[in-house]
């Protein structure tokens, strides 16, 4: 018996062991040492032997039972509307200035504030919209028993959202979220009260219509007294411009003309000289032009006065040689009468016939051939 009990507590320990490691292996299989952050998430981890936090983003983080706390927390905008002051026939409606019941469709839209969220994280309640909820009443009942029914259904309906804003924001603060907006909707109003208020507002926007239809004309008329003194001034500029321009022309061309006055007058004087240079050139070479003809005038009387006593000698000569001549033919002829029917004959046609006669005792040389000299 011994023996045996001395080998079961040498076996003791061993199967401790295995039986704590075996439930802890079981334990992490059951309920893994993990946890995922999604997005549009935030994880709080809290150590809850020191009470020291940690803040996760999308993403895994180790999380031990026993030893760890892990909280989500989600960053979606979240959207409240108050039903129970939607309408004026609730017994929560809100309540006017004038005592009226009214109602209003309000729309709230709050996140969790994450600034500072490890320190605020734990006062961020479970449920929220009730407390956001039971926050709005607290303050929407006094702000709009401030305004009057006209005020809150239009003229008023900026401020009242701005006043619902301020007052809201540093209550949710407080509960770590933050308010992003309000929205004021509809006002439902009592029906005979509503019927008199949209009459009432049909006169007031008629009114609103016909001012600014006022100011729209005032506003055309004002537009066109600008648009003519604007065209005004644009051509006093332009005329004063112009005149400038005139003027600076004028200057200008006054400028030219005394260079070009003197350059004028230089010209002048100068086409004057070109003028007498040319007219007493035209008259020494007109008076060239006579002294020449004059020379040439002188050498041709000259030319033709030799050339004249040149054929008087000429003419003087052949008639002195004429004379001659005729003396000697005269004397021929005195001793040769019959040179004068040859010279006759010498002057006539070859083509015709000569008879050479005698000549007769009258000298007539044709008297043979007309039968005058058988007569003798």
């Amino acid at each position: 018996m011994k023996p045996l009990l001395s080998k079961c507590t040498k076996l003791k320990w061993p199967l401790i062991t295995i039986a704590v490691l075996g439930a802890i292996g079981y334990g992490v299989y059951k309920k893994p040492p993990f946890t995922t952050v999604h997005s549009n998430e935030l994880g709080i981890r809290t150590n809850l032997l020191t009470g020291n936090t940690t803040q996760f983003k999308q993403g895994s983080a180790i999380v031990i039972p026993g030893i760890n706390s892990f909280k989500r927390i989600s960053l979606k905008d979240r959207v409240l509307q108050p039903k129970a002051i939607a309408s004026s026939a609730s017994k929560e409606a809100l309540q006017s200035l004038e005592g009226l019941s009214i109602g209003a469709n309000v729309i709230i839209r709050y996140n969790v504030n994450e600034t500072n969220l490890l320190n605020t994280y734990a006062s961020i309640p479970d449920n929220d919209k009730q407390v956001v909820e039971s926050a709005f009443y607290g303050i929407a009942y006094k702000i709009f028993s401030k305004y009057t029914v006209r005020e809150i259904f239009s003229s008023k309906r900026d401020e009242i959202t701005e006043t619902l804003e301020n007052s809201l924001k540093p209550l949710l603060a407080h509960d770590g979220l933050a308010l992003k907006s309000i929205q004021l909707g509809s006002i439902d109003l009592p029906s005979d009260y509503r019927k008199g208020m949209d009459s009432l507002l049909a006169e007031e926007l008629a009114s609103e219509k016909m001012r600014y239809t006022i100011e729209l004309q005032k506003k055309k008329l004002q537009a066109k007294e600008l648009e003519a003194e604007s065209e005004k001034q644009r051509r006093e500029i332009a005329a004063q411009a112009e005149a400038k321009t005139q003027i600076i022309a004028a200057q200008a061309q006054e400028e030219a003309m005394k260079h070009i006055i003197p350059f004028k007058q230089r010209q002048i004087e100068q086409r004057k000289l070109e003028a007498e240079a040319d007219t007493a050139a035209r008259i020494q070479e007109a008076q060239g032009n006579a002294k020449a003809r004059i020379i040439e005038a002188d050498g041709e009387a000259s030319a033709r006065k030799k050339l004249a006593e040149s054929d008087a000698y000429r003419i003087e000569q052949i008639g002195k040689a004429n004379a001659n001549q005729m003396a000697k033919e005269g004397e021929l002829i005195s001793k040769h009468p019959g040179l004068i029917q040859k010279a006759m004959v010498d002057k006539l046609s070859d083509k015709i016939q000569v008879i050479i006669a005698p000549p007769s005792t009258s000298g007539f040389v044709g008297d043979n051939l007309l039968g005058n000299g058988s007569r003798d």
